[in-house]
């Protein structure tokens, strides 16, 4: 399958806010938006957008994996922004309409079809950096994805950067494109000088995320990762791996982490990375202070392993849904 996001399904489905109301949706081709050069998200990026994948069972029906929480995440992301809230309702019908069009492209488990909703300001006024955008798009895209570990668990390197943070306060917990924007040239900079794969950033010691996925440490019954707060993304996968960690009987651990911690702890505990593409992403070794220090023996360990299966259980319909995350289509 091609690389992940790079393939869509030929409609998209997108409604406008104007007047002071969100209009009706409308199922369109997959191709371009007629944009005015003046529209207030190409001068104040006024986007935000979420993440998250619809599996289809062996009976055919699609099943969206925690659909109800990307859209009240949408929504939090709008308000930091000041864009117009998308009305819950609506979005939800949007997704829901989309995969249902296009359920027979979804590709049999753990592969998946990939929503991107996606919120932009669409104001023409370059004079607007100081005011929101009273007008807007909100679209829908489909991307049918494969197996992000096809191939075997690879584990990857991370810079831990203990002067720098990933984003702004204040926009830490939004999932905007310009927190990525922010921890773009950081990350290639350390690519380049060090071989690593993501920055681990961690200001004033305070160990917090890379730029595009959370962090955590798992040891033998225990899980610790950063309590939630406006820094950093308040990521799905991280809370439904923190909820099926609790159910297998593993104790959450949610505190502040600091530098020095970590590096004692990655002798014993195993080092993760979780998001929606890959789930859990084994780390083998951290780079310090121009120092490699490798995670317990550097291979993947047992307890990603085994969380990723428990979750994955539950996306494909092969677990219980105790928590109510599945919305059938």
């Amino acid at each position: 399958m091609a690389k992940f996001g790079t393939v869509f399904c030929d409609e998209f489905v997108s409604v406008e806010y104007r007047d002071g109301a969100w209009q009706q949706p409308i199922m369109r081709p997959t191709g371009p938006i007629p944009m005015h050069p003046a529209s207030h998200v190409f001068h104040y990026a006024s986007t935000c957008f979420e993440g998250f994948k619809a599996y289809r069972r062996a009976d055919g029906r699609a099943h969206l994996f925690r659909l109800n929480d990307h859209v009240a995440r949408m929504q939090r992301s709008a308000a930091s922004l000041r864009l117009p809230v998308p009305d819950a309702g609506k979005l939800t019908q949007m997704v829901i309409d989309l995969v249902a069009k296009h359920a027979s492209e979804i590709p049999p488990p753990p592969s998946s079809l990939y929503l991107r909703p996606t919120l932009i300001g669409t104001d023409k006024n370059i004079g607007a950096a100081a005011a929101p955008s009273q007008e807007a798009l909100l679209f829908v895209l489909a991307s049918p994805v494969g197996d992000y570990f096809a191939a075997g668990a690879k584990t990857l390197k991370l810079l831990v950067d203990d002067q720098r943070a990933r984003t702004t306060e204040q926009l830490g917990s939004t999932k905007t494109g310009g927190n990525y924007a922010a921890a773009l040239g950081p990350t290639l900079d350390a690519k380049a000088a060090y071989g690593v794969d993501q920055v681990l950033f961690c200001p004033h010691g305070d160990v917090q995320e890379t730029g595009a996925a959370n962090f955590l440490l798992l040891g033998d019954k225990e899980v610790i990762t950063k309590p939630l707060d406006s820094s950093f993304l308040h990521g799905i996968t991280r809370d439904s791996i923190l909820r099926l960690a609790a159910d297998l009987g593993y104790r959450i651990s949610e505190r502040n982490i600091t530098v020095t911690e970590l590096l004692q702890r990655v002798a014993t505990h195993e080092a993760v990375l979780s998001g929606t593409a890959a789930t859990l992403s084994p780390v083998g070794c951290l780079v310090y202070n121009g120092k490699e220090i490798k995670v317990r023996d550097g291979n993947p360990g047992p307890h990603a392993e085994k969380l990723r299966a428990a979750l994955q259980a539950v996306q494909t319909g092969n677990a219980p849904d105790t928590h109510g995350w599945l919305t059938a289509v």
